[in-house]
């Protein structure tokens, strides 16, 4: 059987996120890709469930991309990840106090790291998302407050990446994928990139004058 990289040979993939933690695993997949970014609002309807919402957003990222998907052969993947808490989406913190306060809202509670995921192929599109359970100890002020100074994580969906300080010592049980609250389900994306390349190479054979 072929490995996924043969399978997508004759394709280029463009990654459309500026995340470093979303290179890093997509280059752990052994799959080569390079790096376009394309700017846009990250803001869905009000009321919208979380796993609809994490796919909106990266459905509204993937539009973008417009100019590179009219080339057949490039691969678009965009992902948007959203920290699910209570019934609400919490924003990214945009400078240290609201870091510190966002988890203040996270300590000792139960909250879900959903991320959506477009994959976008010429007239093929494929969505899916997935859902993380991730549990808080109750988190002192001190230790909020250390995190937040030495890690600055602003740049972060909830106010923390779960490799770093914060996530070894604060983090009591996760249930799902822990690649997903890195920031991207490789395991699952491996799974769509395959079927993605399946579905491409069906379509060829029907194409007029193929063998």
């Amino acid at each position: 059987m072929l490995l996924l990289r043969e399978k997508l040979k004759e394709k280029e993939l463009i990654l459309g996120t500026r995340s470093p933690r979303r290179h890093q695993l997509m280059r752990q997949l052994g799959i080569p890709f390079r790096i376009i970014i394309r700017s846009v609002k990250e803001n869905g309807p009000d009321g919208m469930p979380g796993e609809e919402l994490a796919c909106y957003l990266s459905e509204l990222k993937s539009a973008a991309y417009a100019p590179e998907l009219s080339d057949p052969k490039n691969i678009v993947l965009t992902a948007d990840t959203i920290v699910w808490l209570e019934g609400r989406s919490l924003d990214k913190p945009e400078n240290p106090y609201e870091a510190a306060e966002l988890l203040g809202q996270l300590s000792g509670k139960k909250h879900q790291v959903i991320t959506g995921v477009t994959l976008a192929c010429g007239n093929i599109k494929k969505t899916f998302c997935a859902s993380t359970d991730v549990w808080f100890k109750e988190l002192t002020e001190a230790e909020i407050n250390y995190y937040v100074d030495e890690f600055n994580p602003v740049d972060k969906a909830g106010a923390y990446g779960v490799q770093e300080w914060i996530g070894i010592i604060g983090i009591k049980r996760i249930e799902g994928s822990y690649y997903n609250v890195v920031g991207l389900p490789v395991q699952m994306v491996y799974e769509e990139f395959w079927n993605l390349a399946e579905k491409m190479e069906k379509e060829k054979r029907m194409e007029p004058g193929h063998l």
